[in-house]
């Protein structure tokens, strides 16, 4: 897939004292790896930061900027790493950045406890958020005029966009490849990362310890879905779903809700819909046989669900990220 010259694809790496070192290697991995022979645009990833001075990370380990804050005006996305002290102020002049790119509508991410920047900056204020469950209390607590909520892995509020702890990070970066650039870009980056392109559910699933009893339920669960994922054009009700997990329809319901942090039908949904993207950007098929394979049914179906799902149409889908003008057939 080629990167029209209107796909953003100038990402910023916000970078100051006291940004995670794991948060760094992730928007590294993702915009910083040249991938251009397997189909993935030549993103632009620079490091801003005040000044031209090294910035010190935990473990012994430095970041050299290459971009003062000047550079986020020409930037499509401004990406903020979480923090290993989430109550040290940020320097004033990556805040007032900050500020002043939201002003021109720039996108702006923050992996886990990034949050908190962005809440010193007041970009969050009458705003809902999200950062690793067991900060949540204390973003709460620090930034009252914020919504926090506890349980997504990542959401999006007025062109900010705020993660989960860690792996959630990834999460959200892989999402914001898929919405900008295809789910076809986003699963080849996620391939070479060797990581799921997408997870569906909420980040409550990883709080408690999973107990010997709940690891079999996993297991079976897991099997279950494997299955509907490599039959995703036959029709699947709970009941079955629930039959071949061996569990009632309300004990499957409720386990599956509490290890995947979605019902099952949405978790279905959720796949058709991913399945269907892939479709339309590989293949010229017209779009009820897309939307028979994917497991709809009927084109209308699909089209109600992209509408839900991803703000677009089937077609417009298409038009937007098909690699090459080729027409449907039908």
């Amino acid at each position: 897939m080629t990167d029209p010259p209107d796909r953003p694809g100038r990402i910023a790496l916000m970078a100051f004292p006291g940004v995670r070192a794991f948060d760094v290697s992730v928007i590294t991995e993702v915009w910083g790896v040249d991938r251009t022979d397997r189909g993935v645009p030549a993103f632009e990833l620079r490091r801003v930061a005040e000044g031209p001075a090294a910035v010190q990370l935990r473990g012994g380990l430095s970041l050299s900027p290459d971009r003062t804050p000047a550079w986020l005006a020409r930037a499509d996305l401004i990406v903020v790493p979480g923090l290993d002290d989430h109550v040290t102020p940020a320097p004033e002049a990556v805040l007032e950045a900050l500020r002043r790119a939201h002003t021109r509508g720039t996108p702006i991410a923050a992996l886990c406890g990034g949050a908190f920047t962005l809440a010193q900056a007041g970009l969050l204020d009458g705003r809902r958020a999200v950062t690793h469950w067991n900060l949540t209390a204390l973003l709460s607590r620090t930034h009252p005029e914020v919504t926090v909520v506890p349980d997504a892995l990542f959401l999006h509020d007025d062109n900010i966009w705020t993660s989960a702890g860690t792996a959630a990070g990834i999460d959200l970066c892989l999402h914001l490849v898929r919405t900008m650039h295809g789910a076809e870009t986003a699963a080849t980056i996620a391939r070479s990362m060797v990581t799921a392109p997408f997870r569906t559910g909420t980040q409550a699933q990883f709080i408690e310890h999973p107990t010997p009893r709940a690891d079999r339920d996993a297991d079976a669960l897991a099997e279950v879905r494997a299955h509907a994922l490599t039959r995703l054009a036959e029709p699947h009700t709970v009941a079955a779903l629930a039959s071949r997990a061996g569990m009632s329809a309300r004990t499957f319901a409720r386990r599956f809700h509490a290890t995947t942090g979605t019902t099952p039908m949405r978790w279905l949904i959720t796949q058709r819909v991913a399945a269907a993207q892939k479709l339309l950007e590989r293949t010229d098929l017209a779009l009820p046989e897309v939307a028979r394979r994917a497991g709809f049914g009927s084109e209308i179906t699909m089209r109600q669900h992209f509408a839900t799902h991803l703000a677009t149409s089937p077609r417009g889908y298409r038009l937007a990220f098909r690699d090459g003008e080729a027409e449907e057939r039908g």
